[in-house]
C-alpha cells in the first residue's frame, strides 16, 4: 500500500514498486479538516491528483480520514509545545503517529503486506533488525524526520525513491506521462498552509506582550508573546534601526520567561547564538537499544538539509541525554529534534530542551566575527 499524496514523489514510488512485480494499491491521507479560512490544506486538488495517478499507473486508490487522530496525536502536542516556549516540529510526530502507526494500521486492515512512501530515505532489512540509512539525495534526504520510527514500523516500510535525486524522479514522471510531474513540492505544514506563522498561532494562543531586550537589559521594543519566537529567529521583530544600534540585523538569542523578555543580539554571529551542548529527552533509538555505552561518538544533524556535525553522547539514560558537539552550533532549538548518526545509519535521536551558550569557546570558521 502506497501512501499517495497527490505529489511527484509518491506516485514515482508505486510506479517503482509495479516495475518490481509488487501487487499494489494506494491510500489518500486527507490529516486535516479544512475551515472557512481560504481552504489551508487543498486537500480536494491533491486528492485529484492522486486520483489522476492512480488511474495513469492503473492502480486502486484508497481514502481514508485521519483528521481526529491528526488532532491527538499531532495538533495537540504542537500546540502543548509552543504554549511551554518550545519550538516543535510536528513533521516528526506525524511520520510517527500518523503515516507509519495510523496509515500502517489502515493499510493492515485492507489487505497490505506492507506500506510505501515517497520519502527519500533508505531502509535495509535483516532477519533480526531493519536499519534506517541516508538517501542517495542528500538535499533531499528526510531521515532527520523518520528517527522515531520503531523496529515495527521500518520492518514493514518501503522507501522506493533511495537512490534517485528528485532530478530524476520528475525525469521519470515526465516520461510516464504524469500530470503532477512539475509539481511544486509541498512545503511547511499542512494545518497552517498559505498563512502567515503568526497569525495562524494567533488563533490558538493568547497574546502575552512583554519586553524585548539585549543581554545587557536595554529595552528595544515589545514583543507580542514569547510563543510567536524561535531561537536565530530574524524576521519579525519590528526592532529594526534602532537608535545607536548600528546596521547589523538582530537576532532571538534567548527567552526568559521569569521577566516575560524576549533576548536579542546583533548579527548572524553573535556568541550568544551558539551553543556546544545540548540537553536532551524523549530518546529514541530506531533498534530499540542504544549502539553502545557512552561517550558515544557520532555525528548530528540538528534540521532538516544540515550537514552531519561531529559530537559525543556524553551521557544518557532511557530518557535523557547529554550531547557535546565538537564545534558551537547555531540556534540550538528547545523542541526541536537532536537527530544522530554513525556513517549512514541514523541511530535515532531525541527533543532538545536546552542548549549551554560558551561566549568563549571560539566559532567554527564560518562563524567567526569579522
Amino acid at each position: 500500500m502506497v501512501g499517495l499524496s497527490g505529489g511527484v514523489d509518491s506516485a514515482v514510488a508505486a510506479h517503482l514498486l509495479l516495475q518490481q512485480g509488487c501487487r499494489v494499491e494506494a491510500l489518500f491521507m486527507k490529516n486535516w479538516e479544512e475551515d472557512d479560512h481560504a481552504g489551508y490544506c487543498a486537500a480536494a486538488a491533491d486528492l485529484a491528483d492522486a486520483r489522476a495517478v492512480a488511474d495513469r499507473l492503473g492502480i486502486r486508490l484508497h481514502t481514508v480520514n485521519f483528521a481526529t487522530e491528526y488532532w491527538d496525536r499531532v495538533f495537540a502536542q504542537f500546540l502543548a509545545e509552543y504554549r511551554a516556549l518550545r519550538t516543535p516540529n510536528p513533521d516528526v510526530l506525524c511520520n510517527s503517529e500518523i503515516k507509519f502507526r495510523a496509515f500502517l494500521e489502515h493499510a493492515q486492515t485492507l489487505g497490505a503486506a506492507a506500506i510505501a512512501t515517497g520519502h527519500y530515505a533508505r531502509v535495509r532489512h535483516h532477519p533480526h533488525a531493519s536499519h534506517l540509512a541516508l538517501a542517495a539525495d542528500a538535499n533531499k534526504d528526510q531521515t532527520y524526520f523518520l528517527y522515531r520510527l520503531t523496529q515495527m514500523q521500518l520492518a514493514r516500510a518501503h522507501f522506493p525513491l533511495a537512490d534517485l535525486t528528485k532530478a530524476e524522479v520528475r525525469a521519470i514522471a515526465r516520461t510516464l506521462g504524469l500530470g503532477n510531474a512539475a509539481k511544486k513540492d509541498s512545503t511547511g505544514i499542512c494545518f497552517i498552509g498559505e498563512q502567515r506563522f503568526g497569525s495562524f498561532l494567533a488563533r490558538w494562543l493568547p497574546a502575552d506582550p512583554g519586553p524585548i531586550i539585549t543581554p545587557s537589559g536595554q529595552v528595544l521594543g515589545q514583543h507580542r508573546g514569547l510563543a510567536w519566537h524561535t531561537i536565530g529567529q530574524r524576521q519579525g521583530l519590528g526592532i529594526g534601526g534602532v537608535a545607536g544600534g548600528g546596521d547589523a540585523p538582530w537576532y532571538v538569542a534567548a527567552k526568559d520567561p521569569a521577566r516575560n523578555a524576549l533576548i536579542v543580539v546583533q548579527g548572524d554571529r553573535h556568541p550568544l547564538l551558539y551553543a556546544q551542548t545540548l540537553d536532551g529527552e524523549q530518546l529514541h533509538w530506531i533498534s530499540g537499544t542504544p549502539p553502545a555505552a557512552a561517550p558515544l561518538r557520532m555525528q548530528c544533524r540538528l534540521r532538516h538539509r544540515q550537514p552531519l556535525q561531529w559530537a559525543t553522547l556524553v551521557e544518557y539514560d532511557s530518557e535523557r541525554c547529554q550531547v557535546q558537539f565538537d564545534q558551537p552550533q547555531r540556534a540550538v532549538t528547545p523542541g526541536q529534534s537532536a537527530v544522530f548518526y554513525q556513517g549512514a545509519d541514523c541511530l535515532g535521536g531525541c527533543i532538545i530542551t536546552a542548549a549551554r551558550s560558551h561566549p568563549a569557546a571560539p566559532l567554527p570558521p564560518s562563524a567567526r566575527r569579522p
